[in-house]
């Protein structure tokens, strides 16, 4: 089955909605695909989790985000951009998972689609890769980390009441997992490679985890590197060499970050710099070097998550449409 439109956007997350909206405004017609559902990273955020922005900088569309709070919960968040997409009547279509993106030889893209119990092919004057890069975690790549006690999303910390739990990591993600889990009655153990928090870490809560440790309420490994996770304990080591540790665990929560996917922009002829990992791309229009070929949302950040966000990024729509509209 093959179906056509003139903009076609891989990822409904907030800064692909905001593509789906500028280009209904503008009256082009626009498909937007994602592997999940729509908004799926806060749908995967820790259950509660709250936003670092307040509601006025994340909206879209120019829909009034409406919050109980000063900054919105994740819960929020959902019901927020899924009224979004409602609003404007896009055409989102979850479960459609893009794995490849080719030129057409006329000009345009033809990109495959994999659905739950089928295939489709999509031909498209223009695709936007609006992926962000929560689905890709950085792993550790050390023996046992897939078992299943080990992972790199956080929920809540109810699930690890009264259990031994090693959190890996040192960034935002980290602390509110190591917080939330002592909180719900877990023996905490905190894991980092480097000396200290990570500069990013909020800074209204970098003052409870630090009186936590001071406590030793929980504690923590600094400049250590895990070596190995096994049912029973995580394996770990001084960074620079030294005696290993054996630390006890029922519960790992590798909270290492992760990284955006350029594979299909690679394959498709996007530079990507190897350095920073950013595609190459016009700030001005968000146009690759590949003609019709656009970037949106964090995925334009490369390795940096932190340069890009809802609230810097949200515009990307309307730049993509303006250029769009520009070379019709």
């Amino acid at each position: 089955m093959t179906e056509s439109t003139t903009v076609l956007v891989v990822g409904a997350g907030p800064c692909g909605l905001a593509v789906g909206v500028a280009a209904h405004n503008a009256g082009v017609p626009c498909i937007l695909l994602d592997r999940r559902t729509v908004v799926s990273t806060i749908e995967r955020y820790p259950l509660s989790m709250t936003f670092f922005s307040t509601p006025e900088k994340i909206e879209i569309g120019g829909v009034p985000f409406i919050a109980s709070h000063e900054k919105p919960t994740r819960r929020d968040g959902l019901l927020y951009y899924r009224r979004v997409a409602e609003h404007f009547g896009l055409d989102a279509r979850p479960g459609e998972e893009a794995t490849a993106v080719t030129r057409r030889g006329a000009g345009g893209f033809t990109v495959e689609v994999q659905r739950r119990h089928d295939r489709v092919t999509y031909r498209a004057t223009a695709v936007v890769f609006a992926t962000g890069y929560y689905d890709w975690p950085n792993l550790l790549g050390v023996p046992g980390e897939s078992l299943p006690h080990v992972a790199h999303y956080f929920i809540e910390g109810h699930r690890h009441w009264h259990q031994r739990v090693v959190v890996i990591g040192g960034g935002n993600s980290a602390v509110d997992a190591a917080l939330e889990c002592w909180r719900a009655g877990s023996r905490v153990t905190l894991v980092h490679l480097f000396e200290g928090f990570d500069q990013a870490v909020k800074p209204w809560v970098l003052p409870d985890i630090t009186n936590r440790l001071k406590e030793a309420s929980i504690e923590a490994r600094w400049r250590t590197r895990v070596v190995e996770i096994t049912p029973r304990a995580v394996l770990v080591e001084p960074a620079h060499g030294g005696a290993r540790e054996e630390i006890p665990a029922d519960a790992v929560l590798a909270m290492t970050g992760y990284y955006a996917n350029t594979d299909l922009l690679s394959r498709l002829g996007v530079p990507v710099d190897p350095g920073t990992g950013i595609p190459a791309h016009d700030e001005t229009t968000m146009q690759t070097p590949v003609a019709g070929c656009y970037l949106a949302g964090v995925i334009a950040s490369g390795k940096d998550a932190n340069r890009l966000f809802i609230e810097n990024a949200r515009g990307h729509g309307e730049l993509i449409v303006r250029d769009i509209l520009a070379r019709r």
